[in-house]
């Protein structure tokens, strides 16, 4: 149908937000009877994802986020099934976010990053006026205490892990980095000298300063060293090419052959930017680390659910430990709000921050 193939802008939603006092979830799990978002989108929606990813990367997104959001939308649509885009209401967000929370049971994370993809249907590809989305059933916020590794298990972690991961999960832990923070830096982010990292589009586009392990300097020269050797073998065979952020690709798009914007810990081999259809070298991909770390913790008799996000909060709890300032914390972590750095302090021991067993005293 044209309806999917032409942008046509809708009007905004003059109708006053609906209101109406919560359901209880027998109720809205009849409602939601014989609805799916499940399943293969019919071809006519094709052009209309198109129109979306074009969206997206106008505004310069990560492609993870533009992934994110055609997933979203993908089962939103699935879930809707308009015959047009004439057809889409914010009304239906609000049935899908009620449909998500009873029928499919997922976290309030979950629940919040499918809000922000329609929100962004709405508002950026439709034209409509997304109102207020009152009396959507929330996804239950389950507040969990982090697991946090103690320095003898990590000592075990690190010793299991295979040789190619070792170094980047040690450098994860001792600079409290985020997975994707620490694949993605480039070796000007790396300063021997100062002896910190950069870490630049973080999570929330914030980039903040990270300490620089000093047990770590010789192995990240030797690492340097050795991309280094692959870069020049890359341009030698006409390659070279690596992913640049959107902002810098399109000023300084030939820097992507540049040394400093190579990354610190690469592929083994080529891929093609999905993006642009160039062949480059990308950093490593965070399935294997994942991988890699799992299966060390198991290796090393650890009995806890072991990811690479756990070396962050152990990472948290051993500076408080060691008796950093828990507003220092914040900053080296890149919290927005001091009380998401508080939840690390449930393993302290220390006036203020805990207390004694009386079975102690």
């Amino acid at each position: 149908s044209a309806d999917w193939k032409v942008r046509q802008p809708l009007a905004a939603a003059t109708a006053s937000p609906e209101r109406r006092p919560p359901l209880d979830d027998e109720f809205l799990r009849a409602r939601h009877q014989g609805k799916s978002d499940r399943g293969e989108l019919p071809p006519r929606f094709a052009p209309f994802i198109d129109e979306i990813r074009a969206a997206v990367r106008a505004r310069h997104y990560s492609y993870r986020t533009e992934q994110t959001y055609v997933g979203w939308i993908t089962r939103f649509l699935a879930y809707a099934a308009p015959e047009k885009r004439q057809d889409l209401h914010p009304s239906q967000a609000k049935d899908y976010l009620d449909y998500l929370s009873v029928v499919r049971r997922v976290s309030s994370a979950t629940q919040n990053q499918a809000f922000n993809s329609l929100l962004f249907l709405f508002r950026s590809v439709l034209e409509m006026d997304f109102g207020r989305i009152e009396g959507v059933q929330r996804a239950e916020q389950r507040r969990r205490v982090p697991v946090v590794l103690s320095r003898a298990e990590l000592t075990r972690l690190f010793e299991a892990l295979p040789d190619s991961c070792r170094l980047p999960v040690r450098l994860f832990y001792g600079a409290g980095l985020r997975l994707m923070e620490g694949l993605r830096l480039r070796i000007q982010d790396i300063d021997l000298e100062l002896m910190q990292i950069v870490v630049r589009r973080g999570k929330g586009g914030k980039d903040r300063i990270a300490p620089l392990p000093v047990s770590l300097v010789e192995e990240l020269r030797e690492q340097i060293a050795k991309v280094r050797a692959i870069h020049e073998a890359d341009l030698a065979k006409g390659y070279g090419d690596v992913e640049l952020p959107d902002g810098v690709a399109l000023k300084y798009g030939g820097r992507a052959r540049e040394w400093g914007w190579q990354y610190v810990f690469p592929a083994p081999g080529f891929s093609v930017d999905p993006r642009t259809g160039r062949t480059g070298r990308h950093h490593l991909h965070e399935v294997n680390i994942q991988r890699a770390v799992r299966q060390a913790a198991r290796e090393a008799g650890i009995a806890k659910t072991v990811t690479p996000h756990i070396l962050r909060h152990s990472f948290a709890t051993h500076l408080l430990e060691d008796g950093a300032d828990i507003r220092t914390v914040q900053e080296l972590l890149g919290h927005s709000d001091v009380s998401t750095t508080m939840i690390y302090t449930h393993v302290l021991n220390r006036p203020g921050l805990a207390v004694r067993s009386p079975l102690d005293r």
